[in-house]
């Protein structure tokens, strides 16, 4: 078994691995990169290998640093199959139809700003695909992997499983004819307020491993809900509105369910809240059809009839003139709106209009790069620049981590626990995470390497002395984000 990774390989964006196993080439995942400048500029490198020459292509989830670059592939000529789950098929349309729309958008931005300023047009980077390219490669979708059950995949047994991520996430067990490997995909967070645990795995001889959060433990499940509601509380109090950046798919559906559980029960005060994301709306409708995947309060309410997701003083806003209105709302509202890392989206014309008051509060429920302007935000900025403006920082700043869809250090563990000994490849991780966490394994008993970036490794071999590829450097982050812009 040979991998070779051309995404998340010392970052945690834009995943991409090449498995090359009894003469078959599968392609897991194909994301977009996300983050700073240095790594978005990876999206217009050529792909580094034979497109044509795919067997399939095999989706773990739908977030669009795992989907985001598949119509860049199919642009290059691939006609394969691109194997998934039914979930993660409907959330992909969702995705890339958003992901299209974003850049040729921006590009007709920075065309016309380009034009002001006597740009040659041709200077200006075209939109890395648009929505034709992405209708193109939805056509390839084929959702037929169910979680518990083997397909045939280009000859090759692949049984899916739950990773308790987002819907429709899985990991795959991937089986040669002399070898056993799982590729973990995102794992969940087992203390998620959505989402079901992920199945325990079977034995493997090799276990290719998220490695997002392998340096930390997430705050305990009741500790954040208290957190959360103690702060809307102090925000409302104030009586100016209240900002929750949020990613559309998992994140946004678990604060409304949250903030609805809350109302309910009376802990928090009645105000309006508004959901100024339409690409949170639609990804929130395939929440209601693929409920079993979902914790049973909330399974047991979609089973019922009723909507989990819907506090009673809810209103969907679903055009930007409808969400520049909000602005001119009087009184304390809730208003949940995208991005999360307030990089674009809804939640930067909120910024501006309320940033400045002392009044407005600002929840943070979302990993912050520290390069982002919600990172910049939540480490004490003063003064930052939204939408071309410098805006003072008055409003009262909250930070909350628990709510994480990702899987913590004792999570990983805890999966590891049921797959016996096999060789751990870690991918999707920071340099200095995946390193500090190889100690934890070998203390395990686990032999544990970092995969490097587009070098190819034997997953049955003996891997590397230290478990650290030649020039590897444990670097502090590079400015990515560990949770992925829906």
């Amino acid at each position: 078994m040979q991998l070779q990774s051309f995404g998340a390989a010392g970052t945690v964006t834009g995943s991409m691995h090449l498995l090359t196993l009894d003469g078959r080439h599968l392609l897991i995942d194909c994301g977009l990169f996300q983050g700073n400048d240095e790594l978005e500029a990876r999206n217009r490198e050529p792909l580094p290998f034979d497109v044509a020459g795919l067997d399939a292509v095999i989706l773990t989830h739908a977030h669009l640093d795992h989907v985001g670059r598949l119509p860049l592939l199919v642009k290059l000529g691939y006609r394969g199959p691109i194997h998934c789950t039914e979930p993660t098929a409907a959330l992909a349309e969702t995705v890339l139809l958003d992901s299209a729309r974003l850049q040729v958008d921006g590009y007709r931005h920075d065309l016309r700003r380009a034009r002001r300023q006597g740009i040659p047009d041709e200077q200006v980077p075209p939109p890395l695909y648009g929505e034709e390219d992405v209708h193109r490669a939805l056509a390839l979708l084929r959702p037929g992997l169910r979680f518990g059950e083997t397909t045939p995949v280009a000859g090759v047994r692949v049984t899916p499983q739950r990773a308790g991520h987002i819907l429709g996430s899985a990991y795959l067990l991937i089986e040669s004819s002399d070898a056993r490997l799982i590729m973990s995909g995102d794992l969940g967070n087992r203390e998620s307020g959505l989402q079901l645990d992920f199945t325990p795995p079977p034995h493997a001889d090799a276990v290719v491993l998220e490695s997002t959060y392998a340096n930390r433990t997430h705050r305990a499940w009741n500790a954040t809900l208290a957190e959360f509601r103690d702060a809307l509380r102090e925000a409302a109090a104030q009586g100016g509105k209240i900002l929750i950046p949020s990613f559309a798919i998992e994140r946004t559906q678990t604060i409304l369910h949250t903030i609805k559980g809350l109302m309910d029960a009376g802990e928090v005060p009645r105000i309006p809240v508004f959901l100024d994301s339409p690409m949170a709306a639609r990804a929130t409708h395939e929440y209601f059809e693929f409920g079993d995947e979902l914790i049973p309060e909330v399974r047991d309410a979609l089973r019922a009839g009723e909507d989990p997701f819907r506090p009673s003083t809810l209103h969907v806003v679903p055009t930007s003139a409808e969400s520049q209105r909000i602005n001119r709302y009087d009184g304390p509202a809730i208003i949940l709106a995208g991005n999360g890392m307030m990089t674009g989206g809804r939640i930067q014309h909120h910024l501006k209009h309320h940033l400045w008051k002392p009044s407005t509060s600002l929840i943070s429920v979302s990993y912050q790069s520290p390069s982002s302007l919600g990172g910049r935000i939540v480490t004490g900025a003063d003064h930052v620049r939204v939408m071309g403006e410098d805006i003072a920082v008055r409003a009262h700043i909250h930070t909350i981590g628990g709510f994480s869809a990702h899987a913590d250090q004792d999570d990983l563990l805890a999966f590891l626990s049921t797959a016996g000994t096999p060789h751990v490849w870690l991918v999707h991780g920071e340099p200095d995470v995946m390193d500090s966490f190889l100690p934890v394994l070998a203390a395990r008993g686990l032999k544990g390497d970092i995969v490097p970036d587009r070098q190819p490794v034997d997953l049955t071999g003996p891997g590397y002395p230290d478990g650290r590829p030649p020039g590897f450097v444990p670097t502090p982050p590079r400015g990515a984000h560990a949770e992925s812009t829906e």
